[in-house]
């Protein structure tokens, strides 16, 4: 990554492979592959807070996420975690979704668009973009709410997310396999604008240093917070931390 004129690019490279991506997660979710679950997405708008927690990949977000709506109130919005965790509470992520603009924007896209705003209408869903956020709550919101996200060590993120999938297929994913595959774990255009070129969230804390940055953070929007989120989900996929 580089940065220009105060905003951060990303090659295009990666632009290509965000789009890769993509493509592969579309025909794997209509091929039924339950490793790519349609639903596995999750964000939180807390009004009583007052912030807009952006989850990343294999940065932590589940256990902050499950830790964040034990705080929020009943009027917040708190989507749901595929597999489902104890003690998280998904609630008023359901809602009206005006499927034309997103249509236009993306014209390859309408069969999504439709289903969401007609189907599932899920209007707030997990690993929800920044951007798609800010298009779907009033502007008042987003301007004066607290938006922040994790981000972690790029080698560091891809064993993790290895550990995971080949923990769900059984152990018989080798990592030249995975890394064959070409699906990885990028965050960065969930923290950006439409474009990747500007980073539009207010902080992006560092996944190595997190418990400090979020005492940090949770002490700015007034959040109980003892130094523990409670919960380490998904940790049981990885034993094997060397870097």
């Amino acid at each position: 990554m580089r940065q220009v004129s105060g905003e951060h690019r990303l090659p295009a490279c990666c632009f290509r492979q965000l789009a890769e991506n993509d493509r592969v997660s579309n025909l794997a979710t209509h091929a039924g592959n339950p490793l790519r679950h349609p639903a596995h997405r999750h964000m939180i708008i807390s009004h009583k807070y007052k912030f807009i927690f952006i989850k990343t990949a294999k940065t932590a977000g589940t256990s902050i996420e499950v830790f964040l709506s034990k705080q929020c109130g009943p009027t917040d919005i708190v989507t749901p975690i595929f597999p489902p965790v104890e003690a998280h509470q998904p609630r008023n992520h359901k809602g009206f979704i005006n499927p034309i603009p997103e249509i236009l924007e993306r014209p390859h896209r309408i069969a999504s668009a439709l289903r969401s705003a007609f189907i599932n209408r899920d209007k707030f869903f997990n690993h929800m973009s920044a951007s798609l956020v800010k298009k779907r709550i009033p502007a008042q919101v987003w301007d004066s709410y607290f938006k922040f996200c994790v981000e972690r060590n790029p080698w560091d993120k891809v064993l993790s997310h290895y550990h995971m999938h080949a923990a769900r297929e059984g152990g018989s994913l080798s990592l030249d396999e995975y890394l064959a595959r070409g699906r990885f774990p990028i965050n960065y255009f969930r923290y950006t604008d439409d474009s990747g070129a500007k980073i539009i969230v207010d902080r992006v804390l560092r996944y190595e240093n997190l418990v400090a940055e979020l005492g940090e953070v949770f002490s700015q929007l007034k959040i109980p917070f003892d130094g523990t989120l409670g919960v380490k989900a998904k940790s049981e996929y990885r034993t094997d931390h060397r870097p």
